[in-house]
């Protein structure tokens, strides 16, 4: 009986509509954008992920799990390069005052936001080998970061196993604290991309500040 209840839970589906809502709403986030800090019509970027949504839900669908795996790099890739390129254009335009107070608020909690999003979805994707992987193990005894369900043993459910929501909260802990706080980086690629969304974080807060202060 215990061996047919771990065969069930290590083939058991992970969930995917929660990091597909976190794409469209990254593409929803970012047409909140001024056009001037932003790539394109502010359209574009949902309209990209969505068909990418689209292409990732079909391969998922029949099977073609490599090609699902290729194309939710390709969608975290374009959202962090857009993410990048936004927050570049920010800087560039506070110094010389092209942007209103108001806007500048809304702005910078659109980049606040779409970093953690965009940083949820790689460590999501990239977490011991993916959400494909992760469900074929009964539990989640190792990764990239050590959740705490990791160390309490029997205490918690043996079968326990990080979803979207997990990378999610870490995300948000990372961009609100600048550091890990429950659940440490072990890998050396996760202490990585902690750094790049502490500092776009830092970055996005500390233009804030100085602009609220009226030293830029």
């Amino acid at each position: 009986m215990g061996i047919n209840s771990k065969t069930k839970r290590a083939y058991a589906k992970e969930p995917r509509w929660l990091a597909i809502i976190a794409m469209l709403a990254t593409g929803l986030v970012y047409a909140a954008l001024p056009s001037n800090l932003s790539v394109g019509p502010d359209w574009l970027l949902l309209a990209v992920m969505g068909a990418l949504v689209t292409s990732t839900l079909i391969s998922h669908r029949v099977g073609y799990h490599g090609a699902d795996k290729i194309v939710g790099y390709m969608a975290s890739g374009i959202l962090t390069i857009a993410l990048l390129w936004s927050l570049g254009l920010l800087v560039a335009a506070i110094p010389r005052h092209e942007i209103n107070p108001k806007t500048l608020l809304l702005s910078a909690v659109a980049l606040w936001v779409t970093n953690i999003l965009v940083f949820a979805l790689w460590y999501w994707r990239l977490d011991a080998g993916g959400p494909h992987e992760r469900e074929k193990v009964p539990g989640h005894r190792e990764g990239a970061f050590l959740f705490p369900q990791m160390n309490l043993g029997a205490i918690s459910d043996p079968n326990w196993s990080p979803n979207f929501v997990d990378y999610l909260f870490l995300a948000f802990t990372t961009s609100t604290a600048l550091s890990p706080t429950d659940t440490p980086a072990l890998s050396r690629w996760a202490k990585i991309l902690m750094m790049i969304q502490a500092t776009v974080s830092l970055t996005v807060l500390a233009l804030l500040a100085a602009r609220a202060v009226n030293i830029l």
